[in-house]
């Protein structure tokens, strides 16, 4: 029997000419369910891209004109729901600047505010940095971080009742103190975040893996990253110098200490150098902050945020009037219009709103940073393989909550 020929003719090899269009989601694991790409691809090498959030519906800032002001506490959890305190807080600090509030907020109070944020920073960070070390294959990290953050979950469940969504700052103050033998438990699970962050830098920094799949891919340049309104560990890692918490200091930011890592490159490996650094930093402020706050009321003492006693709602008439008009009519937040941000897990946070001196706010807005982000990932992705969205996206840490509003 003769040998069969298996050789096929050059041409029969060549790829079509034309460029293939394809879907990336909303169902594939690394789009997280919210976000679809339509992809024009020249083999694997992305031609163009059509990024297109929008299927998680939140709808959050037509819901905020139906709420009262304190009703919107739950809706702010739901936008960038991995660091959901650092939303509350910024809300509170809106409606407080139209109130002319915030010299009245507690000391304790405001401490006790940057404590949560941080915690709630670094869940965040904690979060994204193993996520996508996971979509990359480093599966062990993944664990490791997730774990991590699972300690810091369980302290805020203690704090507020919740794990995730936690309504738990309000306008003038915060909800409830701080639990018995907090200050032991946030100091026990920041030393065994060290511990953990050591170990997962360890088997990623220079893993030769991990490092090609991250150096040089998604270059964003400074100027590009000023040019598309870009904040936070993006912008940082391009190398713009700009953190909230430094620039526009609020609360009691100007009374710790701490550094804003600045990035080079503008990559995902500079993205990532800069979120774990972020993390180290928000561990230095927790530790000042533990030993610096003070006692004291963590509600400011004014009669148009302040509920009455329990015991006197229940037991006079004018307390129990107070109460009702407060919950069901909402707090009187005088006409007119206002903009508080802070510094979220992805940068900028920002609530513009308009109140027309009803419970209710007459319109809001939200400047939410991934939805800006995630305009930027059409040019960060186009001339890269396919596999290299995976990182990009991944490293841009888009939240669906803030971006489908």
């Amino acid at each position: 029997m003769e040998p069969v020929d298996l050789q096929l003719d050059e041409g029969e090899l060549e790829l079509p000419a034309e460029p293939m269009h394809l879907n990336m989601g909303p169902s594939h694991p690394a789009m997280h369910g919210t976000v679809r790409i339509v992809l024009t691809v020249d083999g694997e090498r992305v031609v163009r891209s059509d990024v297109q959030p929008g299927y998680l519906h939140r709808c959050f800032e037509k819901e905020s004109e139906h709420a009262t002001w304190t009703q919107v506490f739950p809706y702010t959890d739901r936008l960038n729901y991995v660091s959901p305190m650092i939303n509350n807080h910024g809300w509170a600090m809106a409606a407080e600047k139209l109130m002319d509030l915030t010299p009245q907020i507690p000391k304790r109070a405001e401490y006790i505010r940057v404590i949560v944020s941080e915690m709630s920073r670094m869940t965040d960070h904690l979060t994204c940095v193993g996520a996508s070390a996971m979509e990359l294959g480093a599966f062990t990290p993944f664990l490791y971080l997730l774990k991590a953050r699972e300690w810091l979950y369980e302290l805020l469940e203690k704090v507020s009742g919740a794990r995730l969504t936690h309504s738990y700052v309000r306008i003038g103050g915060v909800f409830a103190d701080l639990p018995p033998g907090f200050h032991d438990d946030l100091t026990r699970t920041l030393d065994q975040t060290v511990g953990v962050m050591a170990e997962c830098e360890a088997m990623l920094n220079n893993n030769k893996i991990f490092r090609d799949r991250m150096a040089g891919i998604g270059k964003l340049s400074k100027e590009d990253a000023i040019n598309t309104g870009c904040v936070g560990p993006i912008a940082r890692a391009a190398g713009l110098d700009y953190d909230v918490r430094k620039d526009y200091p609020y609360s009691i930011y100007p009374e710790v200490e701490f550094d804003v890592p600045v990035g080079t490159t503008g990559d995902c490996y500079d993205r990532y150098l800069v979120r774990i650094e972020e993390l180290k930093q928000s561990m230095r402020i927790l530790r000042q902050c533990l030993n610096q706050i003070p006692d004291g009321p963590v509600m400011a003492d004014d009669p148009r945020v302040k509920l009455p006693p329990k015991h006197d709602t229940y037991n006079n008439i004018e307390s129990m009037i107070r109460h009702f008009k407060h919950i069901f009519d909402g707090i009187k937040v005088p006409a007119g219009e206002g903009y508080a941000f802070v510094e979220g897990g992805n940068g900028e946070l920002g609530f513009f709103v308009v109140s027309d001196g009803t419970g209710r706010p007459y319109k809001a807005y939200v400047r939410s940073p991934s939805f800006v982000h995630l305009s930027t990932a059409a040019q960060l992705m186009h001339g890269h393989l396919i596999a290299d969205i995976v990182p990009i996206f991944g490293m841009i840490n888009m939240i669906g909550g803030e971006c489908d509003k």
